[in-house]
């Protein structure tokens, strides 16, 4: 079995109803009838039965069942019985810690390695790099660790916009993502814009969907990387 992983930058793409652009992006990682797990975790705003139900709205063309993990008594074993794991957008502190506080993040990443089909968006996705460093999220808590899934093996950031509103004076994202490539100038940061998605199916890594993603890598600052770009020589 081989890492089947899709990796969306966010849940809308302007005013676009809840995950509506990422269904066909979805469906071939699922199959009718299939059972999937959702984990919530990341939802500090809304209750996890909501956040559920608001999932399975969205995703109901893709004739699959979606249980969230809170509704288990055993979140390891729900884990090891889904045919894929859904994991949705927040505060990416609050994901992880609560990942780590149920014991989870090991047998994630091992189910995901041994062929487990995995989605996430924002938050969810922040967790499938090496770790959570490059996260856009205020650190609302503090997790046991910052290191994630490793499910890619470098630093991802959803939500990438360069975009500086008129009079404000904080840094650019562009500005933040350099704080880090000067303190680790080892370890690249993929930046991909809300609309896309990155999908890893082996030793294979392509960016989809309409939108440019963005590279920065030690002196390597916001290289633009094109619309539907090969990126399995960063795996």
């Amino acid at each position: 079995m081989t890492i089947n992983a899709l990796m969306l930058s966010a849940s809308r793409v302007g005013d676009s109803a809840y995950l509506t652009h990422a269904v066909e992006l979805i469906r071939p990682l699922t199959q009718p009838g299939q059972q999937w797990l959702f984990i919530p975790y990341a939802g500090v705003s809304v209750s996890y039965d909501e956040y559920l139900t608001k999932v399975q709205t969205a995703l109901e063309p893709l004739s699959i069942t979606i249980n969230s993990i809170h509704q288990f008594a055993d979140p390891k074993q729900a884990i090891q019985d889904a045919a894929g794991i859904l994991v949705g957008g927040g505060n990416t502190f609050q994901l992880l810690n609560e990942l780590y506080r149920y014991d989870l993040v090991h047998l994630i990443r091992e189910q995901v390695q041994s062929g487990m089909p995995y989605i996430g968006w924002s938050a969810g996705s922040n967790i499938t790099g090496a770790s959570i460093r490059t996260t856009n999220d205020m650190p609302i808590v503090e997790p046991p660790s910052f290191t994630a899934l490793g499910i890619l093996p470098f630093q991802l950031n959803p939500h990438y916009t360069n975009c500086q509103l008129p009079g404000h004076n904080g840094e650019t994202r562009a500005q933040r993502l350099l704080e880090f490539t000067l303190v680790d100038p080892l370890t690249p940061v993929i930046g991909i814009q809300e609309g896309s998605a990155l999908w890893r199916q082996g030793e294979t890594l392509k960016l989809i969907g309409n939108e440019v993603a963005y590279l920065f890598h030690g002196k390597q600052q916001e290289v633009e990387i094109a619309a539907n770009s090969d990126l399995s020589d960063y795996l």
